[in-house]
């Protein structure tokens, strides 16, 4: 065996000693045998699963499910989870008299909740508080509970609009933050700790326990549908008469969106069946993103059956949105809005209603967002 070989075969053996998921575990095992044997494929599977590592960034990481340090499993996530417990220990506020507090939340996709009860356990196991959500919601929810709980960070487990191969990890700050994702360094100085701890600690010394976890509470969805609604604003909108089609796309936004549409009330939506329970492989769409094409042709036949006046598409974890609405030019008999016009349409709205209450301050928006919102915070005086 050549020392390429033999280094990748300590590598493949190291981690299977330390992987506490069988289904992954045995995967390694058959194909570290086979290399051994000197079968070629097998061989360059596992250079492919062990050539590099899944970077975190400000998007957390995301990849494809499968062992290895390139890939989203339980190892990973163990590594992943324990940096970021030292780099929120390291960074807490010394005058701070309460315990470090992380708020937990997970999608639908496969293994999302095993990843998070991971995560969960190893905060723990760091002397950190969790609170854990109870179930898998959008990620909103988990944003807001940050701010909610006055958490110092939160955790979701999503890899939002990817294929169904696919789970992520994405990371939120609260304090001054107020529940953002994070930004650089924060990105690199979390990393950094990631690396200490998988070139230092195997995932069973790891830290983890369950003492310090707890379930929000089921009134969270309730307190966040609440403040979405006063935030947004409903006074003087017609909403009587109006008929919709919805789609969760197979990921967890309906029952939020659901309950919020039935608080603010407005006629509940019609929702594509085939759609609307969570299925981790997304057995309807190619793929998972409202935005690609293919993905709401089931909405528009939903709204062509009840002459819809609106489409509304969320992405898997509903933190994404895709809005159409009826055109006789297209064949569909509906077409899509770009982003920047939904864009445009919200932060139009939110401009008139502040100029209307006499309120004076700025319209902000991401950088790669249209340029019109600059032109509509100039019409209303912002």
């Amino acid at each position: 065996m050549s020392s390429a070989n033999d280094d990748l075969s300590k590598q493949v053996e190291s981690w299977i000693t330390q992987d506490p998921d069988m289904k992954t575990r045995d995967q390694l095992i058959e194909l570290l045998t086979a290399h051994q044997s000197g079968e070629s494929e097998s061989s360059a599977e596992l250079s492919n699963l062990f050539s590099g590592r899944l970077a975190f960034g400000t998007a957390g990481i995301r990849g494809p499910i499968r062992p290895g340090p390139s890939g989203m499993n339980r190892v990973v996530i163990g590594q992943t989870t324990a940096g970021l417990a030292r780099y929120l220990l390291q960074n807490r506020d010394p005058s701070a008299s309460h315990r470090l507090l992380v708020v937990v939340g997970c999608d639908a996709r496969t293994n999302s909740d095993v990843f998070a009860s991971d995560t969960a356990s190893i905060l723990s196991g760091h002397g950190i508080d969790v609170i854990q959500l109870p179930d898998a919601l959008p990620t909103p929810v988990l944003a807001f509970a940050v701010r909610h709980f006055g958490a110092d960070a939160g955790v979701m487990v999503t890899a939002s609009h990817n294929p169904p191969e696919d789970n992520g990890y994405k990371v939120y700050l609260g304090g001054v933050d107020e529940g953002s994702q994070i930004i650089p360094p924060v990105d690199a100085e979390i990393e950094a700790h990631i690396l200490d701890v998988a070139s230092a600690l195997p995932w069973n010394a790891i830290p983890n326990s369950r003492d310090n976890v707890t379930s929000a509470p089921e009134s969270l969805v309730t307190d966040y549908i609440a403040r979405t609604l006063a935030s947004v604003g409903l006074s003087g909108i017609v909403q009587e008469g109006l008929q919709a089609v919805y789609t969760p796309l197979h990921g967890v936004g309906e029952g939020t969106f659901l309950a919020t549409v039935k608080s603010a009330g407005i006629p509940a939506p019609h929702v594509v069946a085939a759609q609307a329970k969570p299925d981790a492989s997304f057995p309807t769409v190619a793929f998972p993103n409202p935005e690609e094409k293919g993905a709401l042709d089931l909405s528009f036949e939903l709204a062509r059956q009840t002459s819809a006046d609106l489409i509304i598409a969320n992405d898997p974890d509903a933190d994404r949105l895709a809005v159409a609405l009826p055109d006789v030019s297209s064949p569909t008999g509906y077409s899509a809005l770009t982003g920047n016009q939904v864009g445009a349409i919200l932060g139009w709205h939110m401009a008139n209603r502040a100029a209307a209450n006499g309120q004076i301050g700025a319209l902000s928006n991401s950088l790669v967002s249209s340029p019109v919102l600059g032109k509509i915070a100039t019409h209303f005086g912002l």
